[in-house]
């Protein structure tokens, strides 16, 4: 079963509907979130979107990296092993007609991190976002540590990583080489963001 209720914020492909999984464990981004997420990101004299390469990662319906691309994010890559989301995700993209710039890989996020930094070529991301299970804190601990030691190498430089989390459940300070640098809190959400600091 499918819900209908979240749509594109803004760009290209804004205002299109969206579908997410309904009565799974997946638990999308709301509109207003990723809204204000987007915000910060594209306001202000440097838009992080625009022509970089973004990274969803726990990408459950594809919502926050589609948005990325309705922006003009120049590549966007989705990392999501679950079946259910998948499809809705493949769903999604072929809805809105989303082929330019867009990559799906069915594994899991450690995997595919790790895999990436072994390869030691391909795309640098600009922005990572992840938004495991609310309650998976071991992926929480593992993707950002990752992202933190051997996993930096991926980053653009001034690349952002931002975590959505429960807002009760603070995430630790730093990562490895990843600190956080801007804490947004919107209902039971927070969304942590995290850049490589010397």
């Amino acid at each position: 079963m499918l819900n209908n209720e979240m749509r594109v914020i803004a760009g290209s492909l804004g205002s299109r509907p969206l579908v997410s999984p309904s009565g799974l464990a997946t638990r999308p981004t709301t509109d207003r979130l990723r809204e204000t997420l987007f915000n910060v990101l594209t306001q202000g004299a440097v838009d992080r979107v625009a022509g970089a390469a973004f990274l969803d990662l726990y990408a459950g319906s594809g919502a926050v990296g589609i948005e990325a691309a309705s922006r003009g994010a120049a590549q966007v890559t989705f990392v999501e092993q679950g079946q259910a989301a998948l499809a809705v995700l493949k769903k999604n993209l072929a809805a809105l007609g989303v082929r330019r710039g867009v990559t799906v890989e069915k594994r899991a996020v450690g995997s595919f991190l790790r895999r990436a930094v072994e390869a030691q070529a391909g795309v640098r991301y600009g922005v990572v976002f992840l938004d495991p299970p609310y309650d998976a804190e071991a992926e929480y601990t593992q993707t950002l540590g990752l992202l933190g030691g051997d996993g930096a190498r991926l980053l653009a430089e001034g690349a952002l990583v931002i975590a959505e989390h429960r807002k009760k459940d603070a995430l630790a300070e730093e990562f490895g080489a990843l600190k956080r640098v801007r804490l947004l809190t919107q209902g039971d959400a927070g969304v942590s963001f995290y850049a490589v600091t010397e």
